[in-house]
C-alpha cells in the first residue's frame, strides 16, 4: 500500500492527507471513532516535524486521546515499539516521497 495511512487496533486504512494542512478532524474520524480503545495517537507529519493545529489537538484530547507529533519515520518506529509493548496506540502517518 502506498500513500498516507491510518493504523488502529482494528486495522490499517488509506488516508487522504498529503501534508499537515490537509489534516482535519473529519479526516481522523477512524481515530476518534475508537475513543476508549486508543490512549495515544502518533501523528507522522512527513519528512519533517510540523505542528498539529490546536483545535485538532484539543478535540482529540477531549476524547482522552493524547497526541504525539513527529516526523513519519520516527512515528512509524515508535508505533511498532508501543504496539509490541501492548499499548493502546494508533498512528496517522503522512507519506514521505
Amino acid at each position: 500500500m502506498q500513500g498516507s495511512l491510518i493504523l488502529t487496533p482494528k486495522g490499517y486504512y488509506p488516508w487522504e492527507a498529503k501534508d499537515m494542512a490537509s489534516v482535519t478532524l473529519d479526516s481522523l474520524e477512524r481515530i476518534t471513532s475508537l475513543a476508549g480503545e486508543i490512549d495515544l495517537l502518533l501523528m507522522g507529519t512527513g519528512d519533517n516535524m510540523a505542528f498539529l493545529p490546536k483545535a485538532i489537538r484539543v478535540a482529540l484530547e477531549a476524547e482522552n486521546i493524547a497526541v504525539d507529533v513527529m516526523a513519519t519515520g520516527a512515528a512509524a518506529r515508535t508505533y511498532n515499539i508501543l504496539l509490541m509493548e501492548g499499548r493502546k496506540v494508533a498512528a496517522a502517518l503522512i507519506a514521505v516521497d
